[in-house]
């Protein structure tokens, strides 16, 4: 009869062994969760952390330099594409204009009675002669060439045996203008003339003096707006 308890008690053991288990099964997962508690919050200040240091550190290369740095890239490189337009608008004019030169004036005198003996015959028989001043500096050479026949207040041309018919008048070069082969001047002021042989003498001392300068085969003459031929028949 004691055989048989054997096996009940055996039985009635494990399964108190197994409410046993069950009971401090449970509390296993619960420290396991408390140190998984910890983890996350480490890991959640871990990561704080980069993406903390991983904001600033995108910050600077968020191009903010880049851009400063490119928009004084293309301001600069603005100047360098217009300053070649410049030049050749500053090198246009120089070609319309003339060179500095330095040489001696051409300026014409009267050989009076000369009859075309000495130069071009012009009125009452006498002749123009061509004579030369000293090295002077110009660009444009109409200007000092008729100033220099104005501004002499002498009768007579040194020892050349030459008259200025000039002398006595009061005139002021104002402008020149080649245009083709005529040379076209304007003065003014007023003639004083010795006689009416003046007339195609101070004519021809003036329009061959400009066309001496500028190369021209034909001259007119305008004193105050007028023709010289005008303002002389009056005299």
């Amino acid at each position: 009869m004691t055989r048989p308890r054997h096996p009940v008690l055996g039985i009635l053991g494990l399964s108190g062994l197994m409410v046993l288990t069950g009971c401090f099964g449970p509390p296993a997962p619960t420290p396991t969760g408390s140190s998984a508690a910890p983890a996350p919050t480490a890991g959640a200040s871990g990561t704080a952390g980069p993406s903390t240091t991983a904001t600033p550190t995108t910050a600077p290369t968020a191009t903010t330099p880049a851009s400063t740095s490119a928009a004084p890239t293309t301001s600069a490189a603005a100047p360098p594409s217009s300053a070649p337009a410049s030049p050749p608008a500053t090198e246009e004019p120089q070609p319309t204009g003339l060179p500095e030169q330095t040489g001696p004036l051409t300026v014409y005198y009267v050989a009076v009675g000369d009859n075309g003996m000495s130069g071009p015959l012009i009125g009452c028989g006498d002749s123009l002669v061509a004579t030369t001043t000293g090295p002077v500096t110009f660009t444009d050479q109409v200007r000092p060439s008729v100033e220099a026949l104005l501004a002499n207040r002498s009768r007579d041309v040194g020892l050349s045996g030459l008259v200025n018919a000039l002398y006595q008048s009061n005139l002021t070069y104002v402008a020149g203008e080649l245009t083709g082969n005529t040379i076209t001047i304007w003065l003014t002021g007023q003639f004083m003339l010795g006689g009416v042989c003046d007339t195609p003498r101070v004519t021809s001392q003036l329009e061959y003096t400009a066309m001496a300068a500028s190369g021209a085969t034909s001259a007119q003459v305008f004193v105050n707006g007028r023709p010289i031929d005008e303002v002389l028949s009056l005299k």
